[in-house]
């Protein structure tokens, strides 16, 4: 390899995902490796990673893989496509803007989520600390 290409063990490390996952987000047309090596082995580059990050990232937002297909699609075009008239444009952002508000929007959902089961852990915390002080 010349350093371009990393093979999915490499791939998983980075990204923090199982090669199964890796493999599964192939099958479902998420991610396609840029190469196969000669002996057949998957090859990714730093564009595949990247694809592979916003997956990862999509994932605890409750995002479906029909969403994160949408969304990678959106970014593809925007990114690959100087041929895009305004009105293309602008809705393929608005595609993109709709999918970073409902992230935002989950975000903020998890941010009360975690507060409360910080609350939780708390009380939890204080009735021992309580009990363990009253009853030696």
């Amino acid at each position: 390899m010349d350093g371009k290409h990393m093979q999915i063990g490499e791939v998983a490390a980075r990204t923090e995902l199982s090669l199964r996952t890796i493999r599964h987000y192939e099958e479902t047309g998420l991610v396609t490796p840029s190469a196969r090596s000669q002996g057949g082995f998957r090859l990714y580059t730093e564009n595949d990673v990247a694809r592979l990050m916003v997956i990862r990232r999509m994932k605890p937002l409750g995002f479906t893989l029909d969403q994160m297909r949408d969304l990678l699609e959106a970014t593809d075009r925007l990114d690959a496509d100087d041929t895009l008239d305004a009105h293309e444009r602008q809705a393929l952002l608005d595609r993109v803007r709709g999918y970073e508000q409902a992230a935002t929007e989950q975000v903020e959902k998890l941010r009360v989520q975690l507060a409360r089961a910080e609350d939780f852990a708390r009380t939890l915390h204080t009735r021992l600390e309580h009990d363990s002080t009253a009853h030696p």
